[in-house]
């Protein structure tokens, strides 16, 4: 049985997913990549199992013509993608193999072509200063030209909503030059993003109706609708696809590949990559974003890390009888996992709920959660935030399962006397935070004094400086990241200063959070939570 997508046309193996973060998602504000980088995104992506990647532009800019040839030399061998090279059509009154533009894209040794060229009689006139019938010419001997050295061709027809709803026999002129004379594909491109879900579909269906060519799609967001317009192209007939990782683009971005992915595999059940790589969504999502050096958007479809996180208490309740009832799919499809918040709005299913993931069983213990609900109430009315601090979040509720059960508290394995940090503004300009802490540990009283470069690194430093000889297992865990945020609840009253803290010690990662109106003393409280953390998951370990 032959499958189709939801127009009727014929999908398998044929159906086009198509990536070109390398080009168009490049071209997005604040990425820059290096020629490695961009080898290392087209592994990532032919891991996923994407069927086109496109480059760059090979003659147009040095960076790409490298990234062909260093591709074409052996340092880029994919599975399951082919490279595509993009470009230009020859230029108006230019003999197509006297082009230089073109020659390039023939050295790149790319065996896909992608070309673009303008399908709006407006752009075509006053952009190019070129006719209708020099563009089709144009179009028409390029794809020619190229298919005859043994390339596979597609057309980008640039603008081309836009110059429909304007003129759509010169529109659908230029998509008839590049088939007639041999291109595979011909894509609609919204390329000022302009265009809605309905309209756009409504296009799609008539040029697929009237022409019979192969069409695929490329979206911008500007209206933010790529995703939407992109899923409906393929609705109305679309069997080629371009996204780029994460939306990323010019401007407003394009239609992002794992929002697309996402709701064709899991939505649509249109097999559009192969068995088992819908599940690898999530982690090449994050990796890409590592390259592009972005952080990762933690509420982006499918993948962010807050897609699938519960915070309000009615959601905990419904989950607690069944995850599904508010989890469009299970998270495990794209490799993604649910999550509960803890902050001021959890109820006892939230605790309870968030107590399982931790490895705590709340349920037999009510009194517990009770009182953990009501403290966790009390603490964010004070600035407190569990949501993205579990390391501390569990400690509190350890706390409280110890009170109700009379059990031994959680304790941390030294004890405070004092701790004092001065600034040093020294004459030549540099500033040396230097920190000394009075602790007890293992039974003595130990004084430690550490710099640097400031209060917080200094007052860290001290503290492993007093700590380690003791505790020699402190010395694998370090900070890893440290967040402040100042909170005013109304004007003229006094702000208070929550601190997040990230430790790791390269097993795990755990995060914790302090809060006072001192930044140091907030900085402390959260230092103090980690090193108590560690302890107890230590003594845990110790214990099996």
């Amino acid at each position: 049985m032959t499958r189709t997508n939801p127009a009727g046309t014929p999908l398998g193996d044929d159906f086009h997913v198509y990536d070109t973060t390398l080009r168009d998602g490049a071209q997005r504000e604040g990425i820059s990549y290096s020629v490695t980088d961009k080898l290392a995104v087209a592994r990532l992506l032919d891991s996923l199992g994407v069927g086109f990647i496109e480059g760059g532009w090979p003659g147009a800019l040095p960076k790409d013509t490298e990234f062909f040839h260093r591709a074409a030399e052996g340092e880029l061998e994919l599975r399951h993608a082919a490279l595509v090279a993009f470009g230009s059509t020859r230029r108006a009154g230019t003999k197509v193999d006297e082009d230089p533009q073109v020659r390039a894209l023939l050295e790149s040794r790319a065996p896909v072509v992608t070309l673009v060229a303008k399908s709006d009689r407006r752009h075509i006139e006053r952009a190019l200063r070129t006719d209708v019938a020099e563009n089709c010419a144009m179009v028409a001997d390029t794809v020619r030209y190229l298919v005859g050295e043994g390339r596979r061709v597609f057309l980008d027809a640039e603008h081309f909503f836009d110059g429909y709803a304007f003129d759509p026999d010169t529109s659908l002129r230029v998509l008839d030059a590049a088939a007639g004379a041999g291109a595979d594909v011909v894509v609609l491109c919204d390329t000022n993003g302009g265009q809605l879900p309905l309209q756009l579909a409504e296009t799609v269906r008539e040029v697929v109706s009237r022409t019979g060519f192969r069409v695929g799609i490329h979206c911008q967001d500007d209206t933010g609708c790529a995703v939407a317009n992109s899923v409906a192209a393929v609705q109305a007939g679309a069997t080629h696809v371009q996204c780029t990782a994460n939306g990323y683009g010019e401007r407003a971005g394009n239609a992002d590949l794992f929002a697309v992915i996402g709701n064709l595999a899991a939505k649509l059940e249109m097999p559009v990559l192969p068995e088992g790589k819908l599940r690898e969504l999530t982690r090449v999502s994050h990796a890409l974003a590592e390259i592009a050096n972005l952080a990762p958007d933690t509420h982006q479809a499918y993948v962010g890390q807050s897609t699938f996180a519960h915070k309000a208490g009615l959601h905990a309740s419904a989950i607690k009888v069944d995850p599904e009832l508010y989890n469009h799919i299970d998270p495990a499809v794209v490799g993604n996992g649910m999550r509960v918040l803890v902050t001021e709005m959890a109820g006892r299913a939230s605790l309870e709920l968030k107590g399982a993931e931790l490895g705590l069983d709340l349920a037999e213990s009510p009194a517990a959660v009770t009182g953990a609900v009501r403290r966790v109430k009390e603490l964010e009315a004070r600035g407190w935030s569990f949501e993205a601090a579990d390391a501390s979040l569990e400690l509190l509720l350890r706390g409280e399962m110890a009170a109700v059960a009379d059990g031994d508290p959680v304790e941390a394995p030294f004890e405070l006397e004092s701790y004092r940090v001065v600034l040093d503004h020294r004459s030549d300009g540099e500033t040396v935070s230097e920190a000394t802490v009075k602790v007890h540990v293992a039974g003595e009283r130990v004084i430690a004094t550490a710099e640097g470069n400031g209060p917080v690194n200094a007052l860290d430093a001290a503290l492993r400086k007093a700590l380690v000889p003791h505790l020699p297992w402190l010395e694998s865990v370090e900070l890893a990241d440290y967040k402040v945020r100042i909170l005013i609840d109304a004007p003229g009253t006094d702000a208070v200063t929550r601190v997040l803290v990230e430790s790791r010690d390269g097993e795990e990662e755990w995060t914790t959070v302090g809060v006072h109106g001192n930044i140091v003393e907030a900085s402390w409280l959260a230092l103090c939570d980690a090193l108590v953390y560690k302890a107890l998951r230590r003594n845990a370990a110790a214990a099996r």
